[in-house]
């Protein structure tokens, strides 16, 4: 009997985790939609992929549009099994000024939100799903730096969890995992602590999907530095992240 086949979209695959995570997926059999801004580095990925790669330009900040996209990847791909969220941004604004404000809630927001309700009216209407979010660790506290990043991570991750408890309450069969990296060597990296290479991110989030996690830091040692940020008083915070 053949295997059946195992289909994944993956938002914000033109660079970074999301390129990584859709080599990592293909890798280990599956059948990949590609979808970001930019068009021509997702063909390029495309051709080079083992499996067969599903291509289309999707900017979330358009909402309806990429909602409409998603639902035509969806079907060329006859349905989908798993969903990673990683399209995003981070802009350093202690001036705050409202354009990088506005588009980092723009993006990591209300785009992350209209493609995760997508992703989850799907999965119910066909019985399973999983769907991976990319949050940060970032989201665990304020930062004077980058005011918008932070609050938009801890969306993300705040809004997968309504969504796992939503689930459990529908008795669905359908898994949510909130990814939390630290520093990843890409575009978006903030530093250098503990940083991880593309490829090791993916690796880890690969595995963490393979064991259905509810959670998962990338690196794994950077659940050390989510729970020290958690235990400490808020006037440690204030000097430490104004």
């Amino acid at each position: 009997m053949a295997e059946a086949r195992q289909r994944a979209v993956v938002v914000g695959a033109s660079s970074g985790i999301g390129e990584a995570l859709a080599r990592e997926l293909a890798d280990v059999g599956y059948e990949v939609g590609l979808t970001a801004r930019r068009r021509e580095l997702l063909e390029d990925l495309g051709r080079v992929l083992p499996t067969k790669a599903y291509v289309a330009r999707m900017d979330v900040t358009e909402i309806e549009a990429a909602r409409e996209t998603f639902g035509e990847v969806v079907d060329a791909m006859d349905g989908v099994d798993l969903v990673v969220l990683n399209a995003g941004v981070a802009f350093e604004n202690p001036g705050l000024e409202w354009g990088p404000e506005l588009d980092t809630i723009d993006t990591n927001v209300r785009g992350f939100a209209a493609l995760a309700a997508a992703a989850m009216d799907r999965f119910e209407t066909q019985g399973h799903g999983h769907l991976v979010g990319i949050s940060s660790v970032a989201s665990r506290f304020g930062n004077g730096e980058a005011p918008a990043y932070g609050a938009s991570k801890a969306f993300v991750s705040n809004y997968l969890d309504a969504l796992r408890y939503r689930a459990g309450r529908l008795d669905a069969d359908v898994d949510v995992t909130t990814i939390e990296p630290g520093y990843v060597d890409t575009e978006l990296a903030g530093g250098d602590f503990w940083k991880a290479s593309r490829e090791t991110a993916a690796t880890q989030i690969r595995r963490a999907i393979e064991n259905e996690r509810r959670h998962a830091y990338v690196t794994r040692r950077w659940r050390l530095v989510a729970k020290l940020i958690d235990a400490m008083p808020d006037l440690l915070k204030r000097r430490l992240f104004r």
